[in-house]
């Protein structure tokens, strides 16, 4: 059972005053969706969505209320905030929130709008995980500032969750799947993403998505001092509504030697900003790439089925496991897997033995691949009914938690990796 999030030092009834500070901070780039069973309420948080401290959310507004929450829901992933009006009794709605609780997504703040004014209520109601009870009727700026007081206040969890993306070995298309992944979330899973390549000298991200922008990593980094999420926004390329990207400069006319927290400022603040950062990190190994791949939220392995790919990806898999002792397990995803002609280590037997979270492999298709490269083009907008988009929203719903992966249980490669273990001891 999910449970919600919540924030223990809200307090029903707050008034003006205590808002205030929050009254006239931008909302970040969250979903926010919400069942009314009142036209007034409706109207209220469609205005709501107008104000121009909501232009970075995505609101959809629908009718029912609590019950139609709950069957809209078992079919859809929830958003980031979940407003909820009610006109159940105390024992009604508590026995709906635990029906809701059941297909509710792990990170999703709850905020319900009432008719009961009982501090008992709002106290059971907070224990149970919802991050905030208001008493209706609600004003615009009271709805703003609440929404404002979830996501900016500064005890608040935060907003974002990094996710690194790295190959195994170069040219096994890890930035190809960074990017596809990117999209499918921003259109499959309906959320807003920022995608950054940090490959500033070879980055293929304004390639990948046909774009070239004047702006991008190169100027977010230089002057981290300077950075907030105002100078960001002007540095993003929007690729859709909720695709937000940062290209590099993939120029040589210098050299990009990076301190080792070079780039702690950017992913800060993009995190604070956006509820899915991916960072497209390159095949290297020095201080900001062992840095970055330390302090992420998860990291996704990227791997060709060959013995070079398999040496690597252990190498990395067990470089992290020191670096993040209680961290959850890296992803593996397979990639170009079934290549005409070539031997393959089988799946399972590659994921078996690194021990990791396995996704969905992605199979060899030269075609589809090439052409949407060539194109500017993702799979999904190349091929929307391809069986590879379809992978690529697999992947994504596994990646936010929508979806378990299978981890395949084998030891075949088990003299194999001994064998290279002490080869390369010697």
């Amino acid at each position: 059972m999910s449970e919600y999030a919540y924030s223990l030092d809200q307090h029903s009834g707050e008034n003006e005053n205590n808002l205030a500070p929050y009254k006239y901070l931008p909302v970040p780039r969250i979903s926010i969706q919400a069942f009314c069973f009142s036209g007034d309420t409706k109207d209220m948080i469609e205005a709501a969505a107008l104000d121009r401290r909501m232009n970075k959310a995505h609101t959809k507004v629908m009718m029912g209320g609590v019950s139609a929450a709950i069957a809209f829901y078992e079919t859809a992933p929830t958003p980031n905030l979940l407003v909820l009006e009610s006109d159940m009794s105390t024992q009604e709605l508590m026995e709906a929130l635990d029906k809701l609780s059941e297909v509710c997504d792990s990170g999703t703040k709850v905020l319900i709008i009432g008719r009961i004014n009982d501090v008992n209520l709002y106290r059971e109601l907070i224990s149970f995980g919802i991050s905030e009870y208001l008493v209706g009727p609600v004003g615009i700026q009271d709805f703003i500032s609440n929404i404002s007081h979830l996501y900016c206040e500064p005890n608040a969890d935060p907003l974002g969750r990094i996710i690194a993306v790295i190959g195994a070995r170069g040219g096994c298309g890890a930035s190809t799947i960074a990017h596809n992944i990117s999209w499918a979330i921003s259109k499959g899973m309906d959320s807003d993403v920022a995608l950054a390549d940090l490959d500033l000298p070879f980055g293929t991200v304004g390639l990948d998505f046909n774009q070239d922008p004047l702006q991008g990593v190169a100027e977010a980094i230089a002057v981290p001092e300077r950075l907030d999420e105002i100078l960001l926004d002007r540095l993003y390329f929007k690729s859709n509504d909720r695709l937000s990207l940062l290209t590099a400069p993939a120029s040589l006319d210098r050299t990009y030697d990076f301190n080792e927290d070079q780039f702690d400022t950017l992913v800060e603040v993009m995190r604070k900003g956006t509820p899915n950062v991916i960072l497209d990190v390159p095949h290297s190994w020095n201080g900001w790439t062992k840095r970055i791949l330390a302090t992420v939220d998860d990291v996704i392995i990227v791997a060709e089925p060959d013995l070079a790919n398999l040496r690597n990806a252990k190498n990395i898999v067990d470089t992290l496991l020191q670096l993040r002792p209680n961290d959850k397990k890296p992803f593996l995803l397979l990639n170009k897997t079934g290549l005409p002609k070539r031997p393959e280590i089988k799946p399972e037997e590659f994921v078996s033995a690194l021990q990791v979270n396995a996704l969905p492999p992605i199979p060899f298709d030269g075609q589809t691949f090439g052409t949407a490269a060539n194109n500017g083009q993702m799979i999904g907008e190349h091929s929307p009914k391809h069986q590879i988009t379809q992978l690529f929203d697999e992947v994504a719903s596994v990646v936010l938690g929508r979806r378990e992966g299978k981890l395949t249980k084998f030891s075949l490669l088990g003299p194999l990796l001994a064998k290279l273990t002490r080869k390369k001891a010697g």
